[in-house]
């Protein structure tokens, strides 16, 4: 069996995320900025000749059969019909139930690694379209990009957005985003607006109400972080997040987060760190 390791899968950051509406089948209508940050679970793969398909490693509360790492792996081996099998093992740092898309990474992460590892060389389009039916999240992790997304969030359009420090502080609760949408007091209409027109000042989460009143450590957190700059939500949260002109002032500052919140000082970028991985996969064939 052939190892591979070191597949990064970035979390993600919303910039802002307004409701715009809801179909007929209750999915809601998104816009959102999609930006990535340095925190990442990693993958190891170790390909199989036998077709099997494993999850390696442990998952709290998360049966192999549920996980995305094994969900994604088999739906593009039913694809293509390959005979490859894997051994999939995440090491997680992106807090589950978190607003920071970890699954969906993770789960974007297998199909770009395996589509490189068992030769498939599908392009970037058809494995953003496999990844739609395993969450609206998973395509913005297939392409790697920086994007404005509208639709259920499965419409990008790259969007390159400012680069710099960022503080991300979870509190120590997992948020339901089902729960969240579902809420009757959810904002659902609020007016599209074009692409060219975004300003961060004059954007907010729609989320942010539902999940104060839902989760009151995810307010108390937004609260203390706006004390020092100002602070977001991301996706239906938990996890709050602020920028700095300086790394060493989002460290400094993660010092003093308080217990048992998590914080996280990194970087927020365009570019996800998943395109140059397989660049070099491909590049070492």
């Amino acid at each position: 069996m052939t190892l591979s390791r070191d597949w990064p899968a970035p979390a993600k950051i919303n910039l802002f995320l307004h409701v715009t509406g809801r179909r007929p089948d209750g999915y809601h209508l998104l816009q959102t900025l999609f930006q990535f940050i340095g925190l990442c679970d990693w993958l190891e793969f170790r390909v199989r000749e036998d077709g099997r398909i494993t999850r390696s490693s442990a998952l709290a509360g998360v049966a192999a059969e549920d996980d995305l790492v094994v969900r994604a792996a088999r739906l593009l081996q039913g694809h293509v019909g390959s005979a490859f099998g894997a051994d999939i093992a995440v090491t997680k740092h992106v807090p589950m139930g978190g607003g920071l898309g970890g699954g969906s990474s993770n789960a974007a992460t297998v199909l770009v690694a395996l589509d490189a590892l068992w030769g498939l060389d599908l392009g970037t389009d058809v494995l953003a379209e496999l990844g739609l039916a395993l969450g609206a999240d998973v395509p913005v992790f297939v392409r790697g990009q920086a994007a404005w997304a509208e639709g259920v969030g499965e419409v990008l359009v790259p969007c390159p957005q400012d680069e710099g420090a960022v503080l991300v502080i979870t509190p120590d609760c997992a948020v339901s985003t089902a729960r969240v949408f579902t809420d009757p007091d959810l904002t659902r209409h609020t007016p599209a607006i074009k692409m060219r027109s975004f300003s961060l000042d004059r954007s907010r989460n729609d989320c942010e109400p539902v999940t104060r009143r839902l989760y009151p450590e995810v307010g108390a957190a937004l609260d203390w972080l706006a004390q020092h700059a100002p602070a977001r939500m991301s996706g239906t949260g938990a996890s709050v997040y602020a920028f700095f002109d300086r790394l060493e002032q989002a460290e400094a500052l993660a010092r003093e987060v308080p217990a048992p919140w998590r914080a996280f000082a990194t970087r927020r970028c365009n570019r996800s760190p998943l395109l140059e991985r397989v660049r070099q996969e491909r590049a070492a064939r």
